[in-house]
């Protein structure tokens, strides 16, 4: 059994709420999973901040007996500074640099010199 990280999509028309979860791959989207990992609120709140609240301990656990993050999912563990960036930050789709900009690896925003 491969097991991925992934994210369960909640929440109505245009307003999603996900939760990130420890499922096997072969089950679907909104299917059966292993455990519920944290949550992700990609609309701004007040002040244009994102909420989110990832369980470290628990993901870091997932990650150490292999379980693979879908592309989302990496995206928001490096924000949180739970894994190194991506290298889809760093490489457009087709392999070729997209951004020579810096990131901040905390935040994952782009830094002005």
């Amino acid at each position: 059994m491969v097991v991925s990280l992934r994210l369960l999509r909640f929440g109505c028309k245009n307003k999603p709420f996900y939760r990130v979860m420890a499922a096997d791959s072969r089950s679907p989207r909104d299917g059966k999973h292993l455990e519920v990992l944290g949550y992700y609120n990609p609309l701004p709140v007040k002040l244009r901040v994102y909420w989110k609240q990832l369980l470290s301990t628990f993901m870091r656990y997932w990650l150490s007996v292999g379980a693979q993050p879908s592309e989302p999912v990496q995206r928001l563990l490096f924000r949180a500074g739970v894994l190194p960036p991506p290298p889809m930050l760093a490489m457009g789709q087709k392999g070729g640099p997209r951004d020579t900009r810096l990131v901040d690896p905390m935040t994952g925003r782009i830094m002005t010199p």
